[in-house]
């Protein structure tokens, strides 16, 4: 189950089917025919409203039921979807990725794979076919597989449409249904059939309600063949031939028509929190003359059948090939978080992360110790591995990236986790979280990737599992001290000082790292174009404790004589320059992970025989219930020099969609304040 960020509502389809009766669902029209097309879609002028997008899903419909096969049950979903290509880049929606999820020798199918490019040429509708040879999976993960395949011959104006049947021996991978795109969608339908032995939790995620919502009651008969499951009212495994089973289903449509386009905005986690969608979860199941049986899953089981796994907990074992390595860690640092740090810089001098994320590491950490690289589960269950080594009480710590998505502590689901770092209980009762995947942060301090609110510690015994919050102590610190000289003509000279702290910090000395310090320099200047630098200095490079500094000085020459009236905006010089949050009105959270302080003083000198031919109020713009605030002032607190302040706080991570036009209005007053002119004019009689 995808758990919203927003309130979800279950569809209650169990308890619904013992009131509703009704006809089958799949007696109704499809909205959509394969290899059908009105000539109509072909033509641009239906197509004038979505001049923004780069294409447009005309019809998306897919249908899931249950069959008998052998001694149990397959889920067999068909999909048919017809998307309008508008502009160049809606040329990628003719590639198509379909997702299989495998487990051991089982693995999904998709059969009945075509497709058709249709083309309006001289007033015809010309098809091409999808040769389904080019089709080729392809492996993203140890349990998902991706059959990919694009359509031919699209150009602007082209319809694609492609059609396939998906089988599953797995009940508890009913496929979920995502309405919204980040293109709009015409019409989006989802039908399902559930025979009445099976119970799916089915939660709805999104804000617009629904075009078509309508339950009915059907039936079916499910041929099994072979053996029947257990609790079917004959010994499991037991050998019948083959057996008919008539059952009553559960039948269900849901449609959302013209849809809007799902759009990237600053500041989120992955699209997958926030789109309209429809997500089943396995419940429990119930045969005839059999109790019920509950397959919901519990954080408990979770948690005794990851210590279990050979790929989880049996890597957490002895490892001897750090031994040396760590022995006498315990005698020279008897703190534990010093200890902890140690045995930090050892891992991450040992094996290098390499950009991919898991929970669960398939091979022996040896393998990713020899290759001095792995993913986040090689390099941080060596390094839980490592603290016990070293005395050090470490379990594993569960969790989504921003990027994969967010976890509801309601539904137990272990497939909405994608990684694992070490907690090290201390005795004052709070928790250290420690990483070992980014040498940039220091010890305690988690990547921004992992800011995503909660996550689940796995303990030896289950029971004692438990949620850990993962607000950070640290925010993104930015301070700017700047020291201006004007002259009579306009020009300006100055130093600056620049300090990024906490994930500031880490962020800078990541863009330090990857372009180099020329570039990184270079990129400086171009802040500041119509300026002359001196040469920049950078300090505090390779200590991760402290802020990244550069100090650099400039010059701006200015033409022409003295004035009697100079204009000067030295903050918006220095200021964000823009306002991240273009649009009136946001749906979702704007979640930055962490809090935020920036501050930028300016300390100004004026010509001699100038003045301010006013001092600017002061402005103070609050967030309501202490979220934020920014401040600015001028202050001529001596003859001749002037002393301006800018501050933005933003105390929390997280601003709920109820909060954003006051977060964008802060920033606007921000900008706006920034962007004032300073009036500096001769004294009189000079």
């Amino acid at each position: 189950m995808q758990a919203p960020l927003r309130p979800g509502r279950w569809l209650g389809l169990a308890s619904a089917f013992l009131l509703i009766t009704g006809y089958s669902a799949r007696a109704q029209n499809e909205p959509i025919k394969f290899g059908v097309i009105d000539s109509h879609d072909l033509t641009a002028a239906p197509f004038v409203g979505d001049s923004a997008a780069s294409a447009v899903v005309l019809c998306d419909f897919g249908r899931s039921r249950l069959k008998g096969q052998g001694g149990g049950f397959q889920v067999i979903f068909e999909r048919v979807t017809r998307i309008k290509i508008l502009k160049k880049p809606g040329y990628e929606y003719a590639t198509v990725e379909i997702p299989l999820y495998h487990r051991d020798d089982n693995q999904e199918k998709v059969s009945n794979l075509r497709g058709f490019t249709y083309n309006l040429v001289n007033n015809a509708v010309e098809k091409t076919r999808l040769e389904t040879s080019g089709a080729f999976l392809e492996k993203r993960t140890p349990t998902v597989s991706v059959q990919k395949f694009t359509l031919p011959n699209v150009r602007v104006g082209s319809v694609v449409e492609f059609a396939y049947t998906l089988t599953s021996d797995f009940l508890f991978n009913f496929q979920d249904w995502t309405f919204q795109r980040d293109i709009p969608v015409r019409w989006s339908e989802y039908r399902v059939s559930i025979p009445s032995f099976y119970r799916y939790k089915i939660l709805y995620q999104g804000a617009q309600a629904f075009a078509v919502n309508k339950a009915t009651v059907g039936s079916t008969n499910l041929v099994i063949d072979d053996k029947i499951p257990a609790g079917a009212g004959i010994s499991a495994g037991q050998k019948v031939g083959t057996l008919t089973v008539s059952a009553p289903t559960e039948e269900h449509t849901w449609a959302l028509k013209d849809v809007a386009a799902f759009g990237e905005e600053p500041f989120m986690t992955t699209a997958r929190d926030y789109v309209a969608r429809l997500d089943f979860e396995l419940a429990g199941e119930q045969w005839p003359d059999s109790p019920y049986h509950d397959l919901t899953g519990t954080w408990e089981k979770i948690n005794a059948s990851l210590l279990a796994e050979e790929e989880f907990g049996g890597r957490l074992g002895h490892i001897g090939f750090m031994q040396a390595q760590l022995q006498g860690l315990a005698a020279k640092y008897p703190v534990i978080t010093d200890r902890a740090a140690a045995v930090r810089q050892l891992v991450m001098a040992a094996v290098r992360y390499d950009g991919t994320d898991h929970y669960f590491a398939p091979e022996p950490l040896r393998k990713a110790y020899d290759a001095h690289r792995g993913t986040s589960a090689d390099v941080n269950l060596l390094l839980i591995a490592a603290l016990r080594e070293a005395g050090i009480e470490a379990q594993p710590l569960l969790l989504s990236t921003r990027d994969h998505g967010s976890v509801s502590k309601e539904y137990p689901l272990l497939d909405r986790f994608n990684y694992v770092l070490a907690l090290v209980p201390l005795a004052d009762g709070k928790d250290l979280l420690v990483d070992a995947t980014e040498p940039l942060l220091p010890c305690g301090v988690l990547p921004q990737r992992c800011l995503n609110r909660v996550a689940r510690l796995i303990t030896k015994k289950p029971e004692d599992g438990r949620w850990v919050d993962l607000a950070p102590a640290l925010r993104r610190v930015h301070y700017q001290q700047v020291a201006l000289a004007l002259d009579a003509r306009g020009g300006l000279t100055g130093k600056v000082h620049d300090e990024h702290g906490g994930y500031a910090g880490a962020e800078a000395r990541a863009r330090l790292a990857s372009q180099g310090e020329k570039k990184y320099l270079a990129a400086t200047a171009q802040r500041h174009e119509s300026w002359t630098l001196g040469k920049p200095t950078l300090a505090q490079t390779d200590n991760v404790e402290k802020p990244l500094v550069l100090d650099y000085e400039f010059a701006q020459p200015a033409e022409g004589p003295a004035a009697g009236s100079l204009y000067l905006s030295p903050l918006s010089e220095f200021g964000l320059g823009q306002n991240p949050f273009r649009r009136e009105q946001r749906d979702f959270p704007v979640d930055f992970g962490l809090a935020q302080d920036e501050t930028l003083v300016i300390n100004l000198t004026l010509p001699a025989g100038y003045e301010l031919a006013a001092v600017p109020k002061p402005a103070v713009v609050d967030l309501p219930e202490g979220g934020g605030r920014f401040m600015c002032s001028v202050a001529a607190a001596t003859p001749g020099a002037v002393t301006l302040t800018s501050r933005l706080t933003l105390r929390n991570a997280v601003y709920s969609a109820e909060q954003y036009p006051n977060l964008r209005e802060l920033y606007r007053l921000m900008l706006e304040k920034q962007g004032e002119k300073l009036i500096i004019q001769k004294k009189a009689g000079s």
